[in-house]
């Protein structure tokens, strides 16, 4: 087999292994859910890690806290003249002081000690009780990063870079590779699609501005977790008018969003310098051709199987020790935040709006148009007392689509690599608020 074959052979299955595992949903057990998802819900079963990993999520966010603690102090040379133990302990007082907090409320959570209000099923135990969030992250991390160099390594991002450039930048100011990005992020999972986000910009190939789009825009959560959304307010039957609505919305949000700050304003410059990353199309060469060199060139670059795991491992260990303690320090204060009239004060601005549009029970709707910054399953909950069908639905929907929200993507973003700081995640989750909510509420009227 001549060395050209062979590297297409090498770009072109495990592209196509890593776009079933991380892009194709699949019928499973009554729903529609991407292989990944499979695998990891199936670690986190009774009789396979579920009962075991709160356990460990809290040892290990307990590590990382006192880890993170000795390099400040002590700056021992075996991590700082490692790149990659530098880069997840050697962090500045601000994350520091989070890491610490996330291991504090995940002690207390776990052994169900100190005021209540820390570790309550409303509160620590939804991030890190049994089927809690950190459950779902510590199994989608274990699987997706030693599986995403599938999509990364062999040239998948290359090949559709050049084709697609010509339509995602003058869309969405974003390159061609992002597409696939993109649509991971949307239809497979938001967490995949931080992940998949942050070790591009690592890798050089976003910009600050990109890696902030991406993350912030298209990183909305799964179709089966929009699923249980739409079935908590009781308008399960109504799913496909709900996630149009939902989808509708988000694309314009998405076409916005890049042209007015804080996002536009993000710096256009290249964490480090990588060959191909302006995906510049040579002249003599169309967008095909020129994608499908660079796909085998890359394809060539990582036959290594043993590089591979080691890629992989990487990733693991930078979610699992990197996210999972601010996951759980930021989470719990916004989720503590929820129990108090907080979010009743913020949403009060919201009541004329709702007026406005014609939302009925807009006085009881208008918290719900904030508290899903804590947690986006919030809002769908506290909607149950609301009689309108209409108000449900909207409040279903703008949950969804307001993307951020510190009990996952939020708290990922921040813990990421990703450039966006938590003003940033303000501002940004109120913006795609006010855009989407008259879209929604159009819809609505239209619908009941």
């Amino acid at each position: 087999m001549n060395t050209q074959k062979a590297n297409f052979w090498l770009f072109l299955i495990p592209s196509l292994i890593g776009v079933f595992l991380f892009m194709i949903p699949i019928p499973f057990d009554g729903s529609w859910i991407i292989p990944v998802a499979i695998f990891a819900n199936f670690i986190q079963q009774e009789n396979i890690l579920g009962p075991y990993i709160p356990g460990i999520m809290t040892f290990l966010i307990t590590l990382t806290a006192i880890c993170s603690l000795l390099t400040k102090l002590f700056k021992p040379e075996f991590i700082l003249k490692y790149p990659f133990w530098n880069n997840l302990f050697n962090v500045n007082y601000f994350w520091l002081i989070i890491r610490i907090l996330g291991a504090v409320f995940a002690i207390m959570t776990f052994y169900q000690i100190g005021p209540e209000i820390v570790w309550s099923s409303d509160t620590g135990g939804t991030l890190l009780g049994d089927g809690g969030l950190l459950s779902v992250l510590f199994a989608v991390f274990l699987f997706a990063g030693l599986l995403l160099p599938l999509l990364l390594n062999f040239g998948l991002l290359e090949f559709f870079g050049a084709l697609l450039t010509k339509f995602m930048r003058p869309l969405f100011k974003l390159p061609g590779r992002a597409s696939i990005d993109s649509l991971a992020s949307w239809i497979g999972d938001g967490t995949i699609g931080v992940l998949l986000t942050s070790k591009q910009y690592e890798d050089g190939y976003y910009t600050k501005k990109e890696a902030a789009i991406i993350g912030t825009t298209f990183s909305i959560v799964s179709i089966t977790f929009s699923i249980v959304v739409i079935q908590e307010v009781g308008l399960g039957h109504m799913f496909v008018p709900f996630y149009l609505t939902v989808t509708f919305s988000g694309i314009v949000a998405a076409l916005i969003m890049p042209r007015i700050p804080p996002l536009s304003r993000k710096p256009d410059t290249y964490s480090k310098q990588v060959e191909g990353q302006r995906e510049i199309i040579p002249k003599g060469m169309t967008r095909a051709q020129w994608g499908y060199s660079m796909a085998l060139k890359k394809a060539a670059s990582n036959s290594n199987i043993k590089e591979f795991f080691k890629d992989g491992g990487k990733n693991i260990l930078d979610m699992w020790l990197g996210v999972a303690p601010i996951v759980m320090g930021i989470g719990t204060i916004a989720l503590m935040l929820s129990l108090t009239p907080f979010y009743n004060w913020i949403g009060a601005p919201f009541i004329p709006i709702l007026e406005l549009l014609q939302v009925p029970e807009a006085k009881e709707a208008a918290p719900l148009m904030v508290v899903g910054f804590a947690d986006m399953f919030l809002p769908a909950i506290l909607s149950s007392g609301i009689e309108s069908e209409m108000t449900r639905f909207i409040v279903a929907t703008i949950s969804v689509t307001q993307l951020i929200y510190m009990s996952e993507v939020g708290g990922l973003l921040l813990a990421s690599k990703v450039p966006v700081n938590f003003l940033d995640l303000v501002i940004i989750f109120i913006l795609r608020t006010l855009i989407t909510l008259p879209i929604i509420v159009l819809v609505a009227h239209l619908i009941f």
